[in-house]
């Protein structure tokens, strides 16, 4: 017999447990726009706005209206990333201007500076010659002193020149710094994009529609950490991560499966992806520039791809499996 206390009990923990997963969930979204990076006034503004209006609609919806939240939600992160990329991009190409006319002001100087210098030093050897004629006796100690005067004044805005000279250079010097920071954060930025396997896993189980799975095998990345160093192997890493992402559909979802395996849920049907997948090997292979130590260093990848169909519903399971068994072959 079924205890009607029983399930009236069973009923309050699952409500229960709905709200505290509804008020997690809510709490997650009003983090987002809390803890977004700061670009310009405006676009953070819009964007925060954005979020928190999904986080009030999220709390008091019906589970139907949550489950379509996820695409709103993933829609606006996809957006504010492609403007924080942009605004680093554009960040990268002013501190670069800055730097190259930093660069040609300082080419300019040297230059005037040693026109200056040459005509001035010829007017005081001039000065020199004519204190040593006898007919310029009376006025000799005069045109000594006027050249001494002027010996000294060149020898000061000569150290002047230097000191102004050495400030740029270590003006270029930090603005190279920080654009070499900017570089490496962008590319850092698109591994924490990433997926990892039990995320890419339970967001399978999510998908609702059938689409194409693209299975990549990086050979190189576990060399590069052996070879060079652990920080180029994730430069490494991350280079190989945005060039895929540069090679396929903005909205595909990309994970990494291992250390050099990894995963795209690719919306395009099986009979497309096997098309795009016959030119990923040769755009993704090959040598990537890394930096170590202040040097560039050239470790290289060797892709192998793989197009499985994904088939949404009972047959996630046997698609997991036929994942694991492909990266274990």
């Amino acid at each position: 017999m079924i205890s009607i206390r029983h399930s009236i009990s069973d009923l309050e923990k699952s409500e229960h447990i709905r709200i505290l997963v509804l008020d997690c969930y809510v709490s997650a979204i009003q983090n987002l726009a809390q803890y977004a990076i700061e670009l310009d006034e405006k676009t953070t503004a819009t964007y925060r706005s954005q979020v928190t209006s999904v986080a009030r609609e999220v709390e008091t919806a019906a589970p139907d209206a949550v489950s379509d939240s996820r695409g709103t939600l993933r829609a606006l992160l996809r957006d504010y990333r492609d403007q924080a990329s942009h605004h680093v991009n554009q960040l990268r190409e002013e501190l670069a201007r800055t730097a190259q006319g930093l660069e040609r002001l300082i080419d300019a100087m040297a230059q005037n500076e040693g026109d200056h210098e040459t005509r001035l030093r010829q007017a005081m050897k001039t000065l020199r010659d004519l204190a040593k004629d006898p007919a310029a006796a009376a006025i000799a100690p005069l045109l000594r002193r006027v050249g001494e005067t002027i010996e000294q004044t060149l020898e000061q805005f000569r150290q002047q020149q230097q000191l102004t000279v050495s400030q740029f250079v270590g003006e270029i010097h930090q603005l190279h710094k920080r654009i070499d920071a900017l570089e490496s954060q962008a590319s850092q930025d698109h591994l924490g994009r990433l997926f990892n396997r039990s995320e890419m896993e339970a967001h399978l189980r999510l998908v609702q529609t059938g689409r194409s799975i693209l299975l990549f095998n990086a050979q190189g990345l576990r060399l590069a950490a052996v070879q060079f160093s652990h920080d180029v192997a994730r430069e490494l890493t991350a280079a190989f991560v945005k060039r895929l992402r540069n090679n396929t559909a903005p909205e595909a979802v990309v994970s990494r499966w291992s250390e050099e395996e990894f995963l795209v849920l690719h919306p395009a049907a099986q009979n497309e992806a096997l098309v795009a997948a016959k030119l990923l090997p040769q755009l993704l292979s090959g040598p990537y520039s890394c930096v170590q130590n202040g040097k560039t260093v050239r470790p290289a990848i060797q892709v192998g791809v793989a197009v499985l169909e994904f088939v949404p519903g009972d047959a996630v399971e046997r698609t997991l499996k036929k994942i694991n068994q492909f990266f274990r072959g």
